[in-house]
């Protein structure tokens, strides 16, 4: 299997043994409170650092993606029912929908973290029903090219094919529609050869609002008990309308064994822990966000989001995936998302404000297990974070498989 870059913006700094000596001080690292950067628990392993990443966006565009964020809103009432079909389309600019708030929030993603990638886009289903992905909207720039502006110029691409995907349409223009074929639209990803690049890390952005079905080799069809029904009759879809949780997070596994990591964003309220369709929906997801390789790591409750908490044992939040209820959420597990693998400086390792040492002597850097002095020609702790430089920068931007570059940052506070 190839080795190569786990995009990380964050770096661990946490309690270790041993001591700082500085001046006529000597600063213990055990026990003492320790930083944490961006909230991670690991070291940074660099391969090919310089090398942007691929970042395929697989969105869903099923007919649920056309329901109201808010259903309970009075202005998304229709005829006294709530909006969302065809023949009761809503009003996105007094209801949101799925779809509106997706295309807000990729549309601030995309312009802000548009030239830290190399985006590419597809979307599930191909048709009105259950037709898989079998194409690409757009595809990832050529191998080799990642300037700022060639980005830019894709990052726009991928805004307009989005945005020409109507929430409704009276002219024949593409609205979301059909089902959720995850499983079959994930394989399809993991024959991409240009997702399989020995030279940059390789992401699927799993953008899904709803349970995975549409298989129809499920092995036990409705109305077998390990049929769940996600629809709201499977009488007529015996085996598509079955959740499709075990081939789905063998998908995602299938991808895994080829280097290509799956990030998950579970998108509206089929999710929602409160009923037995978001209970199972959810532990689908979480089970493809594990799979994935795509971990959202923490050290304390408050770092995984509401209705979630940290394992401290694992450093890992309980809930994998990503989830998001309106546009708001989702541009911030966009930018959480774009902060862990979209890297703009590899020489600039940030602090949260809070969290930024008093002092430089109170830090102490290691590259490959081997101690690095404050220097010039090294590092040195900055308004904005740790900034390596002269050949210590070079070496990390030229870092490849076979010449990685390991960082570690050990760090206390002042008391």
């Amino acid at each position: 299997m190839r080795a190569k870059l786990t995009f990380l913006s964050a770096l661990v700094v946490g309690t270790f043994g041993g001591v700082l000596a500085t001046g006529c001080q000597t600063y213990d690292f055990e026990p003492v409170d320790p930083l944490a950067i961006s909230q991670t628990t690991e070291t940074r392993h660099i391969e090919a650092r310089a090398a942007k990443p691929n970042l395929m966006l697989l969105v869903d565009k099923s007919g649920s993606m056309t329901e109201p964020v808010k259903p309970s809103d009075p202005n998304c009432l229709v005829g006294g029912k709530v909006c969302g079909d065809s023949s009761r389309p809503c009003n996105t600019a007094i209801c949101p929908t799925r779809w509106s708030e997706l295309q807000g929030a990729m549309q601030d993603f995309l312009n802000s973290s548009g030239k830290l990638a190399r985006f590419g886009l597809a979307t599930y289903p191909a048709d009105a029903s259950c037709g898989s992905t079998s194409s690409i909207s757009v595809n990832l720039p050529a191998e080799g090219v990642e300037d700022e502006a060639s980005l830019a110029t894709k990052a726009e691409e991928v805004k307009t094919e989005i945005f020409k995907i109507k929430n409704a349409s009276s002219t024949g223009e593409p609205t979301p529609r059909g089902g959720t074929p995850t499983s079959a639209s994930l394989k399809f990803m993991g024959g991409l050869s240009e997702l399989q690049s020995a030279e940059r890390a390789d992401f699927v952005l799993l953008l899904t609002d709803g349970l995975p079905n549409c298989n129809a080799a499920f092995p036990k069809p409705y109305p077998d008990p390990a049929c769940f029904c996600t629809l709201l009759d499977c009488t007529a879809g015996k085996q598509i309308g079955c959740l499709d949780n075990d081939e789905s997070v063998a998908a995602v596994n299938e991808l895994r064994r080829k280097d290509i990591k799956t990030i998950v964003i579970g998108f509206g309220a089929d999710f929602d822990s409160s009923s037995d369709t978001g209970k199972r929906g959810a532990a689908t997801l979480n089970a493809m966000a594990e799979a994935g390789g795509f971990e959202r790591k923490c050290s304390q409750d408050s770092d995984c989001g509401s209705g979630d908490t940290c394992d401290k044992s694992k450093s890992l939040c309980n809930r994998q995936f990503f989830q998001a209820a309106n546009r708001n959420d989702l541009v911030s597990a966009l930018k959480d998302i774009s902060g862990k693998i979209l890297v703009d400086n590899p020489c600039l390792l940030t602090f949260d404000a809070t969290e930024r040492p008093t002092s430089q002597e109170l830090v102490v850097v290691y590259i490959n297990g081997e101690r690095l002095s404050s220097g010039a020609d090294t590092w040195s702790l900055t308004d904005d974070g740790i900034l390596f430089s002269g050949t210590t920068c070079e070496r990390i931007k030229t870092s490849t498989t076979s010449a990685p570059v390991d960082i570690e940052v050990r760090a206390v506070q002042r008391r």
